[in-house]
C-alpha cells in the first residue's frame, strides 16, 4: 500500500469531504499544518489529529502523521517535547507568503537555525516548501533561487538534519538532491509529473491547473519523470493534494492548489507504464519514503488493474453547497485501483 508524504486536509467541512479520498488508497500521510490559524504546537497537532481520525471511514486503515508550522518564534523546547512524545512527526518550513496560508512563515532562515539544530539532534525531519518570495525573483525561478540562497546554507550548516525538499519542480532541484548528502531527499507530485506550464495558459487561463510551486517547462517535467521512475531512493511521492472550492479557483484571484488524491495512483501507474518503469512504481509510492523516515513498509496491499478502455474520472466532489474539482490529466488513464 502506498503512502502520501505531503497532504492538505484543511479543516471543518472540507476535511470531512477529502480525508476519505486519501484514506481509501493510502496507508499513511504527512498532514500539512497551514490551517487558519496554523498548527503551531503539539497540543494543536493532537487536536487536529483527533478531528481527522473521527472522519476516517471504519473500513479504512489509515494513519495521519502530524506536523508543526515553523515560525521565527517557534520554541525549540516545545518542538522537541512534541516530537519525543510522538505527537508530532515533522516540522514544516514555509517561507513567508510562498503559498496558501503561509503569511506566518519564515522571513529569515538564520533566525530559526537554533530550532533546526535541535531538530537535527533529536532526528526530527524538516519539510521545506522550497521557494523564495522576493518580488524581484521571477515566479518560475523561485525554487532554484531558494536552493542556491537557503537550502545549500542549511545543508552545509546541518548535514545531519533530515530534510525533505517538497514538491520539486525543476531539473536543478533533481540534480541538487541527487548530489546532496544522504539526509536530503525530495517529494514529487503527480501533477508535476503529468503537466508542464502550457497546461495553465494554452487555450485560455486554466485555473484548476494553477499550483505553487508553479508548473515549469517541459524539460523540467522530463527531469522529474526521469528521477521518479528510476527507482532512485532519494525521490518519492508527496501528492501535495490541495483542495479548494471550485468557486475559489475560478475567480479573479484564484487559489493555488490541485486536488489529486482521488485518482493519484491511477495517474502514476499510467505515467510509469508510459515510461517503461511500472516495476519502479512501488519504490516511488510505497518504499523510498518509508525507508527515509525509518518506518517499516506497509503490510497491506492494493491492486491496480489495467482496463481495456480509459477510466472515467468524476469531475468533482460535493462539499455542502460547494464542490471541489478533481484533477484530471491531459491524457487517457487505463489503470484503476480495485
Amino acid at each position: 500500500k502506498p503512502d502520501d508524504w505531503h497532504v492538505h486536509f484543511r479543516d471543518r467541512e472540507i476535511l470531512k469531504a477529502v480525508v476519505p479520498e486519501t484514506s481509501r488508497t493510502f496507508a499513511r500521510a504527512i498532514v500539512m499544518p497551514n490551517l487558519k490559524p496554523p498548527i503551531l504546537n503539539g497540543k494543536q497537532a493532537i487536536q487536529y489529529k483527533e478531528r481527522i481520525k473521527k472522519i476516517i471511514p471504519k473500513t479504512d486503515y489509515f494513519e495521519p502523521f502530524m506536523t508543526i508550522y515553523l515560525t521565527e518564534k517557534t520554541n525549540k523546547k516545545d518542538l522537541k517535547e512534541a516530537y519525543n512524545s510522538r505527537d508530532v512527526f515533522a516540522a514544516k518550513l514555509y517561507p513567508a507568503g510562498a503559498t496558501t496560508n503561509s503569511d506566518s512563515g519564515v522571513k529569515d532562515i538564520k533566525k530559526i537555525m537554533p530550532v533546526l539544530e535541535t531538530m537535527a539532534k533529536v532526528g526530527m525531519p524538516l519539510l521545506i516548501h522550497g521557494e523564495v518570495t522576493h518580488k524581484e525573483v521571477d515566479i518560475f525561478d523561485r525554487e532554484k533561487v531558494f536552493i542556491d540562497q537557503n537550502l545549500d546554507f542549511i545543508c552545509k550548516e546541518l548535514p545531519e538534519l533530515k530534510i525533505t525538499l517538497e514538491h520539486i519542480t525543476t531539473e536543478e532541484a533533481t540534480m541538487y538532491v541527487n548530489q546532496g548528502n544522504r539526509n536530503l531527499v525530495a517529494t514529487i507530485t503527480p501533477h508535476h509529473l503529468a503537466l508542464n506550464r502550457n497546461a495553465i495558459f494554452v487555450g485560455g487561463i486554466r485555473p484548476h491547473n494553477y499550483c505553487l510551486p508553479i508548473l515549469k517547462r517541459e524539460k523540467h517535467r522530463r527531469a522529474l519523470i526521469k528521477v521518479a521512475t528510476s527507482g532512485n531512493k532519494k525521490f518519492f511521492l508527496g501528492t501535495d493534494t490541495a483542495p479548494h472550492f471550485t468557486s475559489d479557483k475560478e475567480n479573479c484571484c484564484g487559489c493555488a492548489g490541485i486536488f489529486n488524491a482521488t485518482y493519484c495512483m491511477s495517474i502514476l501507474a499510467q505515467i510509469f507504464e508510459d515510461n517503461n518503469s511500472i516495476k519502479n512504481l512501488e519504490k516511488f509510492t510505497s518504499l523510498n519514503g518509508s525507508n527515509h523516515y525509518g518506518l517499516s513498509k506497509n503490510k497491506t496491499k492494493i491492486k491496480l488493474l489495467k482496463r481495456n478502455n480509459p477510466i472515467i474520472f468524476k469531475k468533482q466532489i460535493k462539499v455542502g453547497n460547494n464542490s471541489i474539482s478533481v484533477f484530471n490529466p491531459d491524457f487517457p488513464v487505463y489503470w484503476e485501483v480495485i
